[in-house]
C-alpha cells in the first residue's frame, strides 16, 4: 500500500476524528434509547436503541480500517475485518428485525400500548438534525480519501436519519393523540430500514467472500 501524502494524512485524521464522534452518539443513542424504550414499554425506541448498538460496533470497525490504512497496514487485513464486520451486523439486523415484527404483532392484537416517553422523543429530534451534517461530512472526506466505506458510512447515517424521524412520528402520536398501535405500526415501518440496512450488510459481507 503506498505511503499517504501529508494532505491525505490530514484529511484521514479528520476522517478518524469523525468516526469517533459518530460512534460516540451512537452510544449515547443506544443508552437512552434502549432506556427510554424500557421505561414506556415501547418497542420503537427499544428497536432503535438496539440499532444503534449494532452501529457502534459497525463504527468502531471502520475506525479501526482507517487507522490500519493510516498506518499502511495490507489491504487484505483490511478487507477481512470488514467482511467480519458486515456479516455480523447484517445478521443481527435481520434477526432484529424479526424480533420487531413479532413483538408489535402481538401488540396489535392484544391492543397492548406504549406509554409516552419525551427522553425518546428528544433524542429522535436530536438525530434527525445531526444524521444529515455527519453524512455530509464523511462523504466529503471519503470522496477525498478515495473511501469507498466511509462513504457507506455516510449514508447509514442518512438511514438512521429515516428511522429517527420514524421514532419521532410514532412517539409524538403516542404522546399528543393517545393511539395505542401507533407505537407498533411506527415500529413496523421501521423495520423496513432495519431489515434493508441488514440485508444490505449480509450481501457486502458475503460479496467479499
Amino acid at each position: 500500500m503506498q505511503p499517504l501524502s501529508i494532505t491525505e494524512k490530514h484529511d484521514m485524521t479528520a476522517a478518524i476524528r469523525v468516526e469517533y464522534f459518530s460512534t460516540a452518539w451512537m452510544a449515547f443513542e443506544f443508552i437512552i434509547g434502549l432506556w427510554s424504550g424500557l421505561q414506556a414499554g415501547s418497542i420503537l425506541l427499544i428497536a432503535f436503541g438496539l440499532d444503534s448498538l449494532l452501529e457502534i460496533i459497525s463504527g468502531a470497525t471502520l475506525i479501526w480500517r482507517l487507522k490500519k490504512e493510516n498506518s499502511g497496514a495490507p489491504a487484505a487485513v483490511v478487507a477481512a475485518a470488514e467482511r467480519r464486520s458486515s456479516l455480523v451486523v447484517g445478521s443481527v439486523l435481520l434477526l432484529l428485525s424479526l424480533y420487531v415484527v413479532g413483538v408489535s404483532g402481538f401488540n396489535l392484537v392484544t391492543h397492548a400500548a406504549a406509554e409516552s416517553s419525551f427522553s425518546g422523543i428528544g433524542i429522535a429530534i436530536a438525530s434527525v438534525l445531526l444524521m444529515p451534517i455527519l453524512t455530509s461530512k464523511k462523504r466529503h472526506l471519503g470522496q477525498k480519501l478515495a473511501s469507498a466505506a466511509l462513504v457507506e458510512d455516510g449514508m447509514c447515517n442518512i438511514t438512521c436519519a429515516y428511522m429517527a424521524a420514524t421514532v419521532l412520528l410514532g412517539s409524538l402520536l403516542t404522546w399528543l393523540l393517545n393511539w395505542w398501535w401507533a407505537d407498533s405500526v411506527a415500529a413496523l415501518i421501521l423495520v423496513y430500514f432495519v431489515a434493508s440496512e441488514g440485508w444490505e450488510s449480509l450481501q457486502t459481507g458475503l460479496d467479499r467472500d
